[in-house]
């Protein structure tokens, strides 16, 4: 058995209905299918030699019964030329030799409705999105090509309808993706060149190199992130990405470098400092050396910085000897505190007896003021917040017993004695501040000043005495 599709010819095994001797059982109708429930014919009252079946042309029962019934749209002729009938006419599209007509109408029926089931299977990628609307498109107008040639049973207009509504939907579907690529490669596009200016900018202005080599790599990573630019606009972008990376790295590499020659300069001078504050630790000229530590600490805090832990080694260098020259100052100075209370309640004493002198007999009460003078400057310094007051009281005493009524007194010379005690008074607080200041030369300047203008204050009340 054998069949033929688009019309083709054959000879060979064509089958013939014949009776048991009788003639042939009549023909199936090429249209449409019987019913099922149509009546069957009852035989004649007269016995035939070849009873009529009951149904035309018994064939085999389909037990699949296409989506699209193949009997509305086409035929089988009695030769088993199979037609398809569609709204632009009919068309042959086989020649059916392998059994009755029912298997013909079921095989090109089936051959419909995979064709159907194709159209199906694209239409559901389409309104799922999920398949590629270019290639769902191409796919449609490809099986819509074949329809004219397709050797089917079944609606093929309605089938060509679908493929067109495919075509058309998959190409609005094309235009929005389309449309939403561009929008995402300018989104895409911006956003990489935002990144390629943020870079450029770090390149030349960054400073807090850690921070900015961060954001940088960041920027890469971000960077690989995002695709689906135009080439020559992405390598475009890329090379001014990589340029800056590049005049960045540069950039914090000289700033490293120029630091590290800062911080090998700094060591060397804080090695030199050390040195220097070491050869000053054990000095007990107290003022100029403490002078000297000041200046050392100015130069230590302008040398710079070394590495951490070699500048955190030197200052403990620095400071132990610093430490060391200071504490010896202190202790000493505890000590000549100690002395100069001694000496302030030693003038408290002399005081109290000055105070006591009779003024009446001048010469007596000079005489004895000389003498708690002589002692009063022997004792020594006192300490500074009392030395104003003390001196204050002892210049009121001196004041009243110079001041006391004598007879033939020359007013000038007494002024003139009275201008070098000022003087002498001057100079000795001139030298309490130098000394205070760690000035030592400025404070004996001060004090042999003063003791001149003490011994010119001293030979002019002598001489007053003497007129008296």
């Amino acid at each position: 058995m054998t069949i033929t599709e688009s019309g083709g010819s054959q000879d060979a095994g064509q089958q013939t209905a014949e009776a048991d001797n009788t003639a042939p059982a009549p023909e199936a109708p090429p249209s449409p299918r019987p019913k099922p429930s149509a009546a069957r014919p009852k035989p004649g009252p007269a016995p035939r030699p070849v009873p009529r079946p009951s149904t035309p042309a018994a064939a085999p029962v389909v037990n699949t019964v296409p989506s699209s019934d193949p009997h509305r749209f086409g035929r089988v002729d009695p030769d088993g030329t199979v037609w398809l009938i569609t709204a632009s006419g009919e068309r042959t599209i086989g020649s059916w030799q392998a059994g009755d007509a029912e298997a013909a109408y079921a095989h090109f029926g089936r051959r419909f409705d995979d064709l159907q089931t194709e159209v199906v299977l694209l239409e559901t990628r389409l309104a799922s999105g999920a398949g590629d609307a270019r290639k769902i498109k191409s796919a449609a107008s490809t099986l819509a090509d074949t329809l004219p040639e397709a050797h089917v049973l079944g609606d093929v207009d309605a089938l060509a309808a679908r493929l067109a509504a495919i075509v058309e939907q998959a190409e609005g579907a094309t235009q929005q993706e389309k449309a939403r690529r561009e929008e995402l490669r300018a989104a895409n596009t911006a956003r990489k060149e935002a990144l390629a200016a943020e870079a450029e900018d770090l390149a030349a202005n960054a400073t807090q190199w850690k921070a900015a080599g961060d954001r940088m790599r960041a920027i890469l990573d971000e960077w690989k992130t995002i695709t689906g630019l135009d080439r020559k606009v992405d390598d475009a972008l890329w090379k001014r990405y990589s340029a800056a990376r590049e005049t960045f790295n540069r950039r914090r590499g000289s700033h490293f470098a120029e630091l590290d020659r800062e911080r090998a300069g700094a060591k060397q001078a804080k090695e030199a400092l050390c040195e220097r504050a070491e050869a000053l630790c054990d000095s007990t000229d107290w003022g100029p050396t403490s002078g000297l530590f000041r200046d050392l600490l100015t130069e230590w805090k302008n040398a710079g910085r070394a590495s951490k832990d070699v500048d955190d080694a030197l200052w403990q260098r620095f400071k132990a000897a610093q430490d060391r020259f200071f504490a010896a100052r202190n202790a000493a100075t505890a000590e000549r505190d100690a002395e100069f209370r001694a000496n302030a309640e030693a003038k408290e004493a002399l005081l109290a007896e000055a105070e006591r002198i009779d003024a009446s007999d001048v010469d007596a009460a000079r005489a004895a003021l000389r003498a708690i003078g002589d002692k009063w400057d022997a004792i020594g310094k006192v300490p500074r917040e009392r030395a104003a007051d003390l001196e204050r009281r002892m210049r009121a005493v001196e004041k009243k017993i110079r001041d006391a009524p004598t007879g033939g007194v020359d007013p000038e010379a007494q002024a003139r004695a009275d201008q070098f005690r000022e003087r002498a008074e001057q100079f000795e607080r001139q030298a309490e501040k130098a000394a205070a200041a760690g000035k030592t030369k400025d404070a004996e300047k001060a004090r042999a000043n003063a003791e001149q203008w003490r011994q010119w204050a001293d030979a002019a009340a002598d001489s007053l005495s003497r007129k008296r």
